[in-house]
């Protein structure tokens, strides 16, 4: 962590708002949220250059590894936060982010935890606010269940869908993978992605305030969750 104080970003809200003043040279702004041990980050920050791009993770052990494989590499372009993504709003100024990265987030299956699932309404309107119109979400989940909830929260709060499939690799693999994705592909598994983009209707936290306590949202009853369950016990087995 000492070697790499250098990429830790301690008090973010400080920024808020002078990301890319902070950081000159860069013309776009990405966030990652949970970025685990860092392939995706490295290997996705290394092809843009031209972009800031800050990786958001509340597991301190996890981060340590990401943060190792950007500086064994060099990467100048990239910072981390050690934060819970329910506080972006607070560490970027409304429209200031031009993408948001979830990839194979916790599902959260029984419905009292769904306000937790970063597709939820809540986290949508947190996201609402930071994006700038038009600006987009990259979503990727290997539990179908919660990619087809999710697919309705987002059409819910105003987002226009885009690039929707429940088979990303079935022609092979594409773009840049996470660890897991990787583990996934080499076991046959299908990964379901979608962009979302934020437009003048996507509702806000900022405009539209939190949403209602959410309601019949268990994952455990949808098509899909035993598949997605069994896959899951096989990787972590």
């Amino acid at each position: 962590m000492e070697r790499c104080a250098a990429l830790m970003i301690e008090e973010p809200e400080k920024l808020r708002g002078r990301w890319l003043e902070t950081f000159p040279g860069h013309g776009r702004l990405y966030v990652e949220l949970g970025c685990g041990k860092g392939r995706f980050t490295a290997d996705t920050a290394e092809t843009m250059p031209e972009t800031l791009y800050i990786a958001v993770e509340k597991v301190p052990d996890a981060m340590i590894l990401a943060m190792e494989k950007i500086d064994r590499r060099g990467l100048e372009n990239v910072r981390f936060i050690d934060a819970d993504a329910k506080l972006l709003n607070t560490m970027f100024a409304e429209g200031e982010a031009d993408r948001i990265y979830i990839n194979f987030c916790d599902p959260w299956p029984k419905s009292r935890d769904a306000k937790l699932r970063l597709t939820s309404p809540f986290f949508l309107r947190v996201y609402a606010d930071v994006l700038k119109e038009g600006g987009q979400i990259h979503f990727k989940t290997d539990n179908t269940p919660l990619f087809d909830w999710s697919i309705g929260q987002f059409e819910a709060e105003g987002w226009q869908l885009s690039e929707v499939t429940h088979d990303l690799h079935a022609d092979g693999p594409v773009g840049v993978m996470t660890d897991y994705e990787a583990k996934f592909y080499e076991q046959g598994m299908k990964i379901n992605r979608l962009v979302a983009a934020r437009t003048a209707e996507s509702r806000s936290l900022s405009r539209d305030g939190a949403v209602p306590r959410l309601r019949n949202a268990s994952l455990t009853d949808a098509r899909g969750y035993e598949e997605s369950l069994e896959a899951n016990r096989r990787n972590n087995a």
